[in-house]
């Protein structure tokens, strides 16, 4: 099956497969106080940290069965992208996951394994759970009930989790909690520094896709990460990782703003999230081996104020400083990290 067939059928972006979800975000961006919306001068954010994705018409499923290789299981398009359920490619090597990550509410949410895979790895869009402590992990949904956290700019995915938070009840918040907690974190991508990369287009689901003309360009200040395998990502495989390409040096430099604060730039990253960066205590997550692009989100979001939440307080010194060259290099040697 080529990638163009591939998209045709999963062109349905996450505004359709999480339809209830989205239109009560949207309700909620009109709602939402001043305070908390996201700054109008969007020009001082780069794109980069938040993927765009397309929306196209979704095609009748034909019923065809889709399968990946290693796995005993087959899905159709329906079950892959039509359902508040998701798909678990491979149920053996994970623990069983609660309701709220598997079946989601009908009417209310779409199960967490949607957006954050079965496993919880996530994508370069969404937030990677796997490992979170659980104090953290209801604290965000805490702050995001109470409108203390939101994107800094308007297409930024947490602003679809704000309603899912809203929906959740106090035990299934919790048992998601628990069972993300209990994945081992794996690093999500590999990491590749270079000067230049390959040309891509925004695809379903948010994913980044390769333009099929093998064109390529500097790489510039940004980070660019795309599947490992196309066909696999786009059906919710949870085992296929992505590659991050870097800019040359980066990795070098973000380590020494991690390690030392650069002079007083900001302050040495273990101080809080512990040795290798692996987390500490409750409610100081493990950042190791995560999606550059999804933890140049939080920086933003920090730096902005629109992430406001219990954490936000000891964060906004750490990123005051922080230049764009700064969250580029910081945040590749962060995903450069084994977790």
């Amino acid at each position: 099956m080529n990638q163009r067939t591939l998209f045709s059928l999963f062109a349905m972006s996450a505004s359709c497969v999480l339809l209830t979800v989205h239109v009560l975000a949207h309700t909620h961006q009109t709602t939402t106080k001043a305070t908390n919306d996201p700054p109008a001068n969007l020009a001082d954010y780069p794109d980069w940290p938040y993927p765009k994705g397309v929306q196209e018409p979704p095609k009748p499923d034909d019923g065809q069965l889709f399968r990946i290789p290693g796995s005993t299981k087959s899905y159709t398009d329906t079950q892959i992208n039509r359902s508040t359920s998701t798909v678990d490619w491979f149920p053996e090597l994970h623990p069983a996951p609660p309701a709220a990550v598997i079946s989601g509410k009908q009417g209310a949410y779409n199960a967490c394994g949607q957006c954050h895979l079965i496993d919880g790895r996530g994508k370069p869009d969404t937030a990677d759970l796997q490992g979170l402590p659980v104090a953290y992990f209801l604290q965000q949904l805490a702050d995001m009930k109470d409108d203390k956290r939101h994107g800094s700019v308007p297409r930024a995915t947490v602003n679809d989790m704000i309603p899912v938070a809203k929906a959740l009840d106090d035990a299934d918040a919790k048992l998601a909690a628990e069972y993300f907690h209990s994945v081992p974190a794996v690093r999500s991508a590999r990491v590749v520094e270079t000067d230049t990369v390959p040309v891509t287009h925004p695809g379903p689901h948010n994913v980044q896709l390769v333009d099929s003309s093998g064109a390529t360009e500097p790489i510039g200040l940004r980070i660019i990460e795309v599947p490992v395998d196309v066909k696999r990502t786009l059906l919710r495989d949870a085992t296929s990782g992505f590659i991050a390409y870097v800019p040359s040096g980066s990795v070098k430099r973000g380590e020494l703003l991690a390690k030392t604060g650069d002079a007083g730039k900001t302050l040495p990253c273990a101080f809080c999230h512990g040795d290798g960066l692996k987390g500490k205590g409750d409610l100081f997550p493990p950042l190791a081996g995560r999606s550059a692009t999804a933890t140049a989100r939080q920086l933003y979001d920090f730096k902005s104020g629109t992430r406001d939440g219990r954490s936000a307080a000891a964060m906004k010194p750490v990123v005051a400083n922080l230049t764009d060259q700064d969250i580029v290099d910081l945040t590749a040697y962060i995903a450069s990290l084994q977790p």
